[in-house]
């Protein structure tokens, strides 16, 4: 970040960034060896590196890792075999009510059912041009422009929680609310911890948060109820839903919305900073896509499965099976490298360079299958208009040669930690 002092939201965003980190090694070299030689390794991989994972809640429950892409399609696929209610142990235990990722079968099917809707890009492109764009252009970007110089990395961490927040239904003129908001949803993600000595505290100060949290979200929703919930906002659009004559109360949008907030501005900084870093350190890639945008979302996808800022996924087995002549017991984790699926080499040609011309198929970035991130529209929405509004109003961006370079790092949460760039 720049060298101004940090406030709270910065903070934050560095803390969970150390605490998901992991061990310093070239993590695509290992995930290639995996592949070959221990495609489902016995164990759980990301603990090994110093990772917390919801893999470790329970120590008794044997781990299983897969490496191989179509081993994780497989697992995402698949929601009867491999299930996800365990979650409500892990981060699940710092929530209770409404949490998706947490629910199997008909239960998850009905609920997604009922909050599909609100992320379609129907809505999302209603949003589009006032609530995404034109925030990004006039707040974020045009006062940037006469400074000719930034760690965009400072911009990635703030655009994404204004848009969200507003689009969720909060008002636009509390800005400092919204900051405090959005550092309580970050020290939830920090509440998982594998270093005992911070263990106790990280959780105090989640378990905090997460209280704080669900006391200003309820006020909105009790806010946007008594308005009639007429509004184009989710919380509205919530209030209004129904499926098969259930609608959700004040408690269920409530802790839905919460069970967003500590991914719905994370993952959009970090992938739009991937982004940026894997466009600026190719400056003829960039200059491409500046004078064709149909190319914009080519970048997006291609950057989504290089460098993926969720880099695995957990399940359960539901029943014994079996992976690769590997048994895995009824009870087991089963961890998916979704960082390692996404550079096979069995599925994707030279998987390891950056080609926004490759033929499309499937990446893991966002998940797959039924449990597949119900808001990546919402977040490819932002980056969209993100790198659009970079390229129209930061004329010849380019990497600050007086700076460091940015590095994507971390075997979680990935993504560059500064990004300083000139324009002209």
């Amino acid at each position: 970040m720049s060298n101004a002092p940090k406030s709270e939201l910065e903070k934050v965003f560095a803390d969970v960034a150390s605490n998901y980190q992991g061990s310093d090694i070239d993590l695509h070299a290992v995930y290639a060896k995996m592949r070959k030689t221990n495609p489902v390794m016995e164990g759980n991989f990301m603990e090994q590196l110093g990772v917390p994972s919801i893999a470790g809640v329970d120590p008794n429950r044997p781990c299983f890792t897969l490496f191989k892409y179509d081993d994780v399609m497989h697992v995402m696929r698949d929601a009867s075999q491999f299930t996800s209610g365990f979650i409500a142990e892990g981060l699940g235990a710092f929530f209770d009510g409404l949490i998706l990722t947490a629910m199997d079968g008909d239960q998850h099917r009905n609920m997604r059912n009922l909050l599909q809707p609100v992320f379609m890009p129907d809505t999302v492109n209603r949003w589009k041009a006032d609530r995404i764009d034109g925030v990004i252009r006039e707040e974020f970007i045009k006062p940037l422009v006469p400074q000719k110089s930034a760690d965009l990395m400072d911009f990635a961490l703030y655009f994404p929680i204004r848009v969200i927040y507003s689009l969720i239904g909060f008002p636009n003129d509390q800005p400092e609310k919204i900051k405090q908001y959005a550092a309580w949803a970050l020290a939830i993600l920090a509440g998982p911890q594998v270093d005992p000595a911070k263990a106790q505290a990280a959780k105090k100060a989640a378990m905090e948060a997460v209280g704080a949290l669900y006391d200003a979200i309820k006020l909105v929703v009790a806010e946007r109820r008594a308005e009639g919930g007429t509004g184009d906002d989710l919380i509205s659009r919530l209030i209004q839903a129904e499926y098969e004559g259930r609608s959700l109360d004040d408690h269920e949008i409530t802790t839905f919305v919460r069970s967003l907030l500590p991914a719905a501005g994370e993952t959009t900084t970090r992938t739009f900073g991937t982004l940026m870093t894997l466009l600026l350190e190719n400056p003829e890639l960039l200059e491409r896509v500046r004078n064709d945008r149909s190319l914009v979302n080519k970048a997006i996808d291609e950057s989504i499965r290089y460098e993926p800022v969720a880099t695995f996924k957990v399940r359960q087995a539901a029943e014994d099976t079996e992976i690769r002549g590997v048994k895995i017991p009824k009870g087991a984790m089963v961890s998916c490298i979704v960082s390692s699926a996404n550079r096979d080499e069995d599925v994707y040609e030279n998987a390891d360079v950056f080609d926004i011309d490759r033929r499309p198929r499937p990446s893991f970035g966002f998940g797959f299958g039924p449990h597949m991130c119900i808001g990546q529209f919402v977040a490819k929405t932002e980056i969209n208009c993100a790198l659009n509004a970079v390229l129209d109003m930061m004329p010849n961006i380019r990497l600050d040669p007086s700076k460091p370079a940015p590095e994507i790092t971390g075997a979680q949460l990935r993504g560059p930690h500064q990004l300083h760039v000139i324009w002209d």
